[in-house]
C-alpha cells in the first residue's frame, strides 16, 4: 500500500486521470474577478482567543490585553507567537512570526527584541476547546505553533547592586 493519498487501492492515479470530465472545466472564466486568493494561513484569531480566555483573562489583565490586541490590529502580520516565561505558561510577550524567513520579532511585552530558532526551548499549541496550551514534542518551528518558551539563561535578570561600603 502506498501512503500517498492520490493513489487509489487499485493503483489508479487520481491526480492525472479523471473518470469524469466536463466541458466547463476546460474553458477559462472571463467574467469579473469575484474570487479573492486566500491570504496565508493566520493564527491571529486563535492568539486573540488565547489572550482573552487563558493568558490575560480577568479584569486585572484588561489593560495589558487591550494594549496587545491594539498592537496586533496595527500590524500586517498573519502569524503571531506568544512568549511564555517557562513551562508554567506565564505570559511575557507577543511576537510576529514570518514562516518564510523564520523571523520572530517582538510586538509588545517583555522579552528579547527578536528570537532565533536556536533560542527556542519548547513549542506550544493552543487548544480552543480546552482553553489551554499543549506542549508539542517537536523542535521545528512552523506556522501552526502558537506559543514558545526560550532557554532560561536568555532571560535578563536584574543586576544586583553591590552594597556600598559605609564610610566612617
Amino acid at each position: 500500500m502506498s501512503p500517498c493519498p492520490s493513489v487509489s487501492r487499485n493503483g489508479e492515479n487520481w491526480e492525472n486521470e479523471s473518470t469524469t470530465s466536463s466541458a466547463a472545466s476546460n474553458t477559462e472564466y472571463t467574467g469579473p474577478k469575484l474570487y479573492k486568493e486566500p491570504s496565508a494561513k493566520s493564527n491571529k484569531y486563535i492568539i486573540q482567543n488565547a489572550l482573552a480566555h487563558c493568558c490575560l483573562a480577568g479584569k486585572v489583565n484588561e489593560g495589558q490585553k487591550k494594549k496587545i490586541l491594539e498592537e496586533m490590529e496595527k500590524t500586517e502580520s498573519n502569524n503571531f507567537l506568544i512568549l511564555f516565561r517557562d513551562a508554567g505558561c506565564q505570559f511575557r510577550a507577543i511576537y510576529t512570526y514570518y514562516p518564510e524567513t523564520q523571523e520572530i520579532s517582538k510586538l509588545a511585552g517583555i522579552g528579547p527584541k527578536s528570537i532565533t530558532p536556536k533560542m527556542i526551548e519548547n513549542l506550544y499549541k493552543y487548544s480552543s476547546d480546552k482553553k489551554q496550551f499543549c506542549h508539542i514534542p517537536a523542535k521545528t518551528m512552523s506556522a501552526s505553533i502558537d506559543a514558545i518558551t526560550i532557554y532560561g539563561h536568555l532571560w535578563q535578570t536584574k543586576k544586583q547592586s553591590t552594597p556600598k561600603k559605609l564610610l566612617k
